[in-house]
């Protein structure tokens, strides 16, 4: 298996983890010797109720028993993607109140971003340094980071960029900007928060040229900090929120949420001005209003702030210099890089699964399942430091 892995898969990187998997459920993951892995990364924040929960999987059993693919994205009544969307209607402040669901965040993300464009008639995006939004071309054209671009330029023309939590460089957004574009909380910069009001100020400085503010909630939404979604906790409501990875509960998703008055906007002038045929799924629907259901109905959501207390209290260590991050969505900072790759390497060895940022190489991904217990943080956090310590002591 491992040598056709290699042979007939694309790889993104030159040295992929090649873990074959057996199967996984709850908090773990088991290779194809069984061996069991306590899962840290929630498959990169999408697994937001752990692997295979019951009440997700009867809902796709449940689906799949009724009809998979009938139409196209839009044109059919399906009973799970109206649904889901109601529900997210419910539980989103005035005016998000109509959602596009899409195959993926860096989908929803193109959405969002043809949208700004077609409700304001123009053409300048304002994103942040070190932003990631997806690696599709328009997503790309909004990454903060030259690097993992410039071999795919020519991108999208009239992109500027401002550094995230920088309030001088909020006067950056004029009458010419069509959107600007952040994450709520960024991720591959190494989970840095909006700090001083910061989403705040933009959110005014938005209205004030009638530009439209979008926020990536793709990897803080349904409820990884604490909130349903991340931007509850700073004050700042979007024009377009987009969402995806845990919102899916391990299957794929994106979606974008606006309101009604600019949503329409797609139904004419062009007519199909945004379009999908796997979009709206009615097994994946199915998948993330389980998913949603969940979350909304427990006590998942405050669960996530006493998690992070604990997380905190146990990850105390020399090699540490910091936890980013609010809720289950944390950055373990350390000394140096190459202690980071030791880190993530050995405790796979022992067991325990860990993972990267995509920008900050001195950050440790912890982004667990919603539902990881505390006996299971626990288990966790003493291997990380079991590790260190051994680190520490060469």
């Amino acid at each position: 298996m491992k040598t056709d892995f290699f042979k007939y898969q694309a790889q993104t990187s030159t040295h992929p983890l090649a873990m074959e998997i057996s199967h996984a459920s709850g908090s773990y993951i088991y290779d194809a010797s069984n061996k069991p892995y306590l899962d840290f990364v929630a498959g990169v924040s999408a697994c937001t109720l752990g692997h295979n929960h019951p009440k997700v999987i009867n809902a796709i059993k449940t689906q799949l028993d009724s009809y998979l693919h009938v139409m196209v994205y839009g044109e059919y009544i399906q009973k799970p993607a109206v649904e889901l969307t109601k529900l997210l209607a419910k539980y989103l402040p005035y005016p998000l109140e109509k959602t596009y669901l899409t195959n993926s965040g860096t989908e929803a993300i193109e959405g969002a971003l043809k949208l700004a464009k077609r409700a304001t008639g123009r053409s300048e995006i304002i994103a942040a340094h070190h932003a990631y939004h997806g690696n599709t071309m328009g997503s790309m054209s909004v990454m903060g980071f030259e690097k993992r671009k410039q071999a795919f330029r020519p991108l999208l023309p009239d992109v500027k960029f401002i550094r995230f939590n920088n309030h001088a460089e909020i006067s950056q957004i004029t009458s010419k900007t069509a959107c600007v574009i952040l994450e709520t909380i960024q991720g591959g910069a190494g989970f840095i928060e909006p700090q001083d009001g910061y989403l705040e100020n933009v959110r005014k400085q938005c209205d004030a040229v009638g530009a439209l503010l979008i926020l990536d909630e793709i990897q803080p939404g349904v409820g990884r900090t604490g909130k349903l979604f991340g931007f509850e906790n700073y004050n700042c409501i979007p024009d377009i929120l987009v969402t995806g990875k845990g919102l899916g509960g391990g299957m794929p998703i994106g979606a974008f949420t606006a309101s009604s008055k600019l949503m329409d906007l797609f139904q004419d002038h062009p007519k199909l001005g945004h379009i999908t045929t796997f979009g709206g799924h009615p097994v994946i629907a199915a998948s993330a209003l389980a998913t949603l259901t969940e979350v909304v109905e427990s006590d998942l959501i405050p669960q996530t702030l006493e998690k992070e207390k604990l997380f905190r209290k146990l990850l105390v260590h020399p090699l540490i210099t910091e936890i980013r991050g609010k809720g289950l969505m944390l950055a373990l900072m350390l000394t140096s890089d190459e202690i980071v790759n030791k880190v993530v390497l050995q405790c796979q060895e022992q067991g325990l699964i860990l993972f990267w940022l995509l920008f900050e190489k001195k950050a440790v991904r912890i982004t667990p399942p919603l539902t990881i217990s505390e006996e299971e943080i626990v288990k966790g956090c003493a291997i990380i430091v079991s590790i260190l310590n051994e680190i520490h002591k060469n």
